[in-house]
């Protein structure tokens, strides 16, 4: 379960006021499959990658550091890298911080990871956190494993897991310590990002908050937004994002996990592209069952 070397820094206090209204956000001119904008709900402003998952040119991925082929785990590693790096190397619509990661010598990446519908990482033991997965067409889906069994991983074109959840079904769900999260560095108030969907699953919702939230702000923050279902990601030192290849918050520190998505504007490479359709197609060999 994540432990107390899981990394992440302190931040101030902030006021314990319910985020219930006061919404704007900065709307492009034209509809775009993957906007980024800036967005304020009750003084609280943040940046937000808005995804239409419908769109067929809409790919989701992981980057790995040092262009790694599996995750960091106690058995093997490759370290952690620079997020100016990172997003150089996948020249994607938007780059953003994934999963938490230990401080060990190792940095073990948490939870299981898939990518391209390939385990990037893979413990059956692994049963803690949240898992956000899309599935055949992208459609989203978001398991707690300890509440509602381990996800289908074989089903899985993308998933990543961190937590703890903050929202399900529509309602703020908040039940820590079931999931496995002890940290008081997770529990506690600090700069937070987080991933959730609507209620039809065709918008992705990726938030970067720009101050320091507890889980509960950040829970209801995510329901004002529009999310249906919602999770916490790593944050910290770790949180950054990029768009367009512009760094537009800055990482604290290397990271060992991204999350990577591409558009029209931004092309995913052929090959990622190629194994979508033979996802699509059910050709899925490389990741088991769940």
């Amino acid at each position: 379960m994540p432990s107390s070397k899981m990394c992440r820094r302190s931040f101030l206090l902030m006021g314990g006021a319910a985020l219930a209204q006061g919404l704007t956000l900065a709307l492009p001119a034209t509809a775009q499959a993957v906007q980024v904008k800036k967005g304020k709900v009750n003084g609280i402003s943040f940046y937000q990658t808005i995804v239409d998952l419908t769109d067929p040119k809409t790919f989701i991925s992981i980057g790995l550091a040092n262009n790694a082929t599996f995750a960091n785990t106690m058995q093997k590693t490759s370290g952690d890298e620079e997020f100016n790096k990172l997003v150089a190397r996948h020249r994607a619509s938007v780059i953003a911080n994934g999963t938490f990661f230990a401080k060990n010598a190792q940095k073990t990446v948490m939870g299981n990871m898939v990518a391209e519908g390939r385990f990037l990482k893979y413990s059956q033991w692994e049963n803690f956190g949240t898992t956000f997965g899309l599935r055949v067409g992208n459609q989203p889906e978001m398991v707690t494993a300890r509440v509602d069994g381990k996800p289908q991983w074989n089903q899985h074109w993308f998933s990543i897991t961190c937590g703890p959840r903050l929202l399900r079904q529509g309602e703020i769900w908040l039940k820590p310590e079931i999931e496995g999260f002890k940290d008081p560095a997770v529990l506690g108030t600090g700069a937070r990002t987080a991933i959730g969907f609507d209620a039809d699953g065709k918008k992705l919702f990726l938030v970067n908050f720009d101050i320091a939230l507890n889980l509960q702000q950040e829970a209801q923050a995510m329901k004002t937004i529009g999310c249906y279902e919602a999770m916490n990601l790593d944050g910290g030192a770790s949180k950054a994002l990029a768009a367009n290849g512009k760094i537009l918050v800055p990482a604290g520190r290397p990271l060992t996990n991204v999350i990577v998505i591409y558009d029209a504007k931004n092309p995913a490479p052929t090959t990622l592209q190629q194994a979508w359709a033979r996802f699509q197609k059910g050709d899925r060999p490389l990741v088991p069952g769940g």
